[in-house]
């Protein structure tokens, strides 16, 4: 029993030795790949921000500054921004715009690159965040953000880079994100 123990203890160490650069060579890559995105500039953001986002059959007004994105640096962002609803449909629905020109994964929801808004409601220490297609108002999922205490500026509406946090922030809380490429 113990002749045979060994016998696969050794067939397993030299199955896995060669995998182990393998293994190593995708760690490198999926790192290599989140550092290369960084926080966009206002010039950027500007590019890819509208003065109104299309929400439905609505153009909702923007309020620029409180954007916030991220960029591989080779032309794809990541990039969202506060929706000033009153007086439109989506008052208390949708609160945010946001713009994905890679696939990213939300909690459980899976958004192709493409246009969104969300909005959210609060549950006592946190908020359920409900994300909906921009085009067509169908809601796609929805996710949890609970109160960050590592929060040491409060903001409306930032997005962390993937290299960084990978969350996006709404006041005090925040949820996780990933990108898919």
């Amino acid at each position: 029993m113990t002749s045979r123990r060994l016998f696969f203890r050794i067939a397993l160490t030299l199955f896995a030795i060669p995998l182990l650069p393998a293994c190593g060579i995708v760690l490198h890559a999926q790192s290599a790949k989140a550092a290369n995105w960084r926080v966009t500039t206002d010039d950027e953001l500007r590019s890819v921000i509208p003065a109104r986002a299309p929400v439905v059959a609505e153009h909702i007004e923007t309020e620029f500054r409180t954007a916030s994105g991220v960029t591989d640096g080779r032309g794809r962002f990541v990039a969202g921004v506060v929706l000033i609803t009153a007086g439109y449909s989506a008052e208390g629905k949708y609160s945010h715009y946001l713009l994905t020109q890679v696939p990213m994964k939300v909690g459980n929801v899976l958004l192709p690159p493409g246009q969104y808004v969300f909005g959210w409601t609060r549950k006592e220490e946190t908020l359920t965040v409900h994300f909906y297609d921009a085009s067509t108002g169908k809601q796609l999922g929805q996710t949890v953000a609970s109160r960050n205490p590592s929060i040491t500026r409060v903001e409306s509406f930032r997005i962390w880079p993937p290299s960084d946090k990978a969350v996006i922030q709404l006041g005090r809380f925040t949820f996780s994100y990933s990108l898919a490429e």
